[in-house]
């Protein structure tokens, strides 16, 4: 994984500062199609993501410990489209697939795509109608995205081991984005929450509410290719079955525009800290076309 993250990193690079200094003649879609920004009706926008997890420390009470290395990647699909004249509303849908493995194995071993007793789990997780919505008339680089996620699994846990929260969620996403003056930085905002919905005991999460805010700031070297750093915090708050957790991450990541409809996405993450939760990093790739 390190090395195909290497090579994509090589890649973008070498594309991006081959290109001759030039003054910016036409914004690009990782410029105009930010997650603040709505589509065109008609438009549509599909974005395949892919996450992977991976721990061999853990935080408890207080204490910090090595664990076993267990691994999560989440694929997850989104597909949008523009229903109104004026880019106001925005509808689609997500779709969730996930692979864990547990005990020690590799980090490659999530994409085996086994159950196995003990050692792995897989299978699609969550399906989540959308709608995305620009509130204000004179502030079109704010916008609000709100999912309703539906569980497709039986149970969180099996003789397999942990797949995914059996809880239905509701989630809300707010998004601002702010471009400088040059079009070379940008510094993108983003408050998350999610609600958890369930009977007390039946999931880990049920009956809880987190809030996730995170700043990332962009750096476009060329119209076509940005690097950028962030920091994310997500904080779970009990509203009655006593379990709560947070953690904070660091990271960086890429994006370059393939082709005029197609992009590339690369990011990576730290859990530098937490209570009650897992301290490892993560490996995210994504593509996303507009037409």
């Amino acid at each position: 994984m390190k090395f195909i993250f290497l090579l994509i990193t090589i890649f973008t690079f070498s594309l991006s500062f081959g290109q001759t200094d030039s003054t910016f003649v036409e914004k690009s879609n990782i410029q105009n199609y930010t997650p603040s920004k709505l589509l065109e009706k008609g438009k549509i926008d599909i974005k395949w993501f892919n996450n992977l997890y991976t721990q061999t420390r853990s935080e408890s009470n207080g204490n910090t410990i090595d664990v076993p290395r267990s691994n999560f990647f989440t694929t997850s699909l989104e597909v949008f489209t523009g229903v109104s004249n004026n880019k106001k509303i925005n509808a689609g849908v997500i779709i969730e697939y996930r692979s864990n493995t547990f005990n020690g194995q590799d980090v490659t071993s999530v994409f085996d795509f086994k159950n196995e007793a003990g050692k792995s789990r897989n299978g699609l997780s969550h399906i989540a109608p959308s709608v995305k919505i620009s509130p204000f008339k004179n502030l079109s680089n704010f916008s609000v995205q709100s999912s309703f996620f539906i569980p497709l699994l039986n149970e969180e846990s099996n003789g397999n081991g942990y797949l995914a929260n059996k809880s239905y969620i509701w989630q809300n996403r707010f998004f601002y984005d702010y471009t400088f003056s040059g079009n070379k930085f940008q510094l993108f905002t983003e408050l998350g929450s999610r609600f958890f919905f369930g009977k007390k005991g039946e999931g880990y999460a049920n009956n809880s509410l987190e809030l996730a805010p995170g700043i990332f700031l962009s750096y476009f070297p060329s119209n076509k290719f940005t690097v950028l750093t962030f920091v994310q915090h997500a904080q779970l708050f009990s509203l009655g079955n006593k379990f709560e957790q947070n953690y904070t991450a660091l990271g960086f990541g890429a994006k370059y525009q393939l082709l005029k409809t197609l992009n590339l996405e690369t990011l990576y993450s730290k859990f530098v800290r937490g209570n009650d939760t897992g301290l490892g990093q993560s490996f995210n790739l994504g593509l996303r076309i507009i037409f």
